[in-house]
């Protein structure tokens, strides 16, 4: 794996070795000793998969107290603008904002540490996203912000007529920084 770049303490994004022939290509997605060595000392212990359409915001969530996660995000197919947040109020890094662009043409992978709000919006229809988790989830651990309270332009991406966010997650609160941008 080559490591793109890396916050000390903080996300990672990730690109692999690809081995391409006339048949196609091949890369290893995960070795957990290199993962360990190179970018963070993480297990992970869940896999999670979605597909989306066109257009769809999934977020901002994290996971909060002894079941926050740390995840190790890419795209199998289709496109997102990834992005996190740390709000680890301890960090020197609280309040910056990360994003990344996942294809299944870049086979990026970003690590997202616990301690980050994090969601992404699909640029392409049929999109399918995957992320390891490095905690199990729990429902009464679950937090979700409004996306419109993160100071990020979605917009630059997709025109905003077209986002399209789930109920619960237009109705989760927005975050609070503590100071202004």
């Amino acid at each position: 794996m080559n490591i793109v770049w890396k916050i000390e303490n903080g996300p990672a994004l990730i690109s692999p070795k690809l081995f391409l022939d006339e048949r196609g290509y091949f890369y290893e997605s995960f070795n957990e000793n290199e993962f360990k060595e190179k970018v963070a000392d993480v297990t992970f212990v869940q896999d999670n998969q979605s597909f989306s359409s066109y257009g769809v915001l999934r977020g901002m969530h994290s996971q909060e107290g002894e079941y926050a996660q740390a995840k190790l995000v890419r795209v199998i197919r289709g496109a997102v603008m990834d992005v996190i947040v740390d709000i680890r109020k301890d960090s020197p890094n609280y309040g910056r904002i990360y994003s990344v662009y996942l294809s299944e043409e870049n086979h990026r992978q970003f690590f997202v540490p616990r301690g980050f709000l994090h969601g992404f919006l699909t640029l392409r229809n049929g999109t399918i996203f995957q992320y390891k988790c490095d905690n199990y989830y729990n429902k009464a651990s679950e937090r979700g912000y409004n996306y419109q309270s993160i100071p990020f332009n979605w917009e630059n991406y997709i025109d905003k007529s077209d986002i399209r966010v789930s109920e619960k997650d237009l109705e989760n609160p927005n975050y609070v920084f503590d100071f202004d941008f």
